[in-house]
């Protein structure tokens, strides 16, 4: 049986795309000459020639190459690659199946590569190629729970999962760092549960917000009245400045998602993510469901009004409470 020489870990699951690295790094051993025989490119920057001739290097007193390349199977198929894409990947398709066995040559995408994609198919039937991808499940409740108790040896309740779930979306990385965070807080004293999160994770407010949008687009302003109080009952430090932040905040960024779909950007979540600066294409998605709901003058009407609140509220004349209130009924009346 030919040894896999190449691998290919493509996906959104970051951590899944880690954990699978790390695995091969632990193949190395933990001597001086793991390091010396263990090398990295940033895809956009190294061509194949170099990764391939980094991938043939003889180890150095060991009997593993270890080359990590990021992102650059998918800068060499973008469009635009033209016949120098063409020409790295068909080095790559002649190069590949003729690796030596000490190579370990790792290709790690961020973003799931397209089935028709030659190098993925190429991948899949080669003997010694191996081909994974890794996706973060739509609803990462059981996710939260496997991982408790797996990598952490905790247990957290169903229903704090699904509240953890909820504000940390599709982010794998954001969910196990408050997952570390209340696991340090309950200190094996338990399970966790869902008054644990509440009390802990910072995301609740911000969740809350996305739904109070969500009434307000609809025109029910019970119940994103029911959504302000519950935010500001959970900071009663807070006498509505942080809320009345993030709702800008939300505007903001629903302004420039309409924006960007307007001039014909792709509605994918990543590319508006990329588009308006933000992190989670999970909170891009739900960006794009809700800019949907108004259109581009009531957006640009809402945040003047936001502004005009704001700069009254710097000022003196209008509580942030009250600020609060008028733009709820506001908005309510609009839709």
């Amino acid at each position: 049986m030919a040894a896999t020489t190449f691998y290919i870990f493509h996906g959104d699951d970051d951590i899944g795309i880690e954990e699978a690295v790390n695995k091969l790094r632990s193949q190395m051993g933990d001597s001086a000459n793991a390091d010396l025989n263990t090398s990295e490119y940033d895809g956009e920057i190294a061509s194949a020639a170099e990764i391939l001739n980094a991938a043939r290097s003889v180890p150095f007193l060991a009997d593993r190459r270890l080359v990590l390349v990021t992102g650059f199977l998918r800068h060499i198929t973008r469009k635009g690659a033209g016949n120098i894409g063409k020409e790295q990947a068909d080095l790559l398709l002649e190069e590949l199946p003729q690796l030596p066995d000490f190579t370990r040559l790792v290709f790690i995408e961020r973003e799931s590569l397209p089935e028709n994609n030659a190098l993925v198919k190429f991948a899949k039937s080669a003997a010694n190629g191996y081909i994974k991808l890794f996706e973060v499940p739509k609803d990462t409740t059981q996710w939260i729970i496997k991982r408790a108790q797996d990598e952490y040896e905790v247990a957290i309740q169903s229903q704090a999962a699904s509240a953890l779930a909820s504000v940390t979306g599709s982010d794998l990385r954001r969910a196990d760092n408050e997952l570390i965070k209340l696991i340090s807080y309950v200190d094996g004293e338990g399970d966790i549960t869902e008054e644990h999160v509440s009390l802990l994770t910072p995301y609740v407010a911000e969740a809350n917000v996305f739904e109070m949008v969500d009434a307000l687009a609809a025109g029910n302003a019970s119940r994103a009245l029911s959504l302000m109080n519950t935010v500001l009952e959970q900071d009663t430090s807070d006498p509505g400045f942080r809320l009345f932040g993030l709702i800008v905040r939300q505007f903001r960024l629903l302004l420039l998602t309409r924006e960007h779909l307007d001039a014909g950007g792709a509605a994918r979540g990543n590319a508006i993510a990329q588009a308006i600066g933000i992190r989670s294409t999970w909170q891009a998605d739900k960006l794009a469901r809700q800019s949907r709901a108004f259109t581009m003058e009531q957006l640009e009407a809402i945040y003047r009004r936001l502004q005009k609140y704001d700069l009254e509220m710097k000022t003196g004349q209008i509580e942030a409470r009250l600020a609060l209130d008028l733009l709820v009924a506001s908005l309510s009346r609009q839709r």
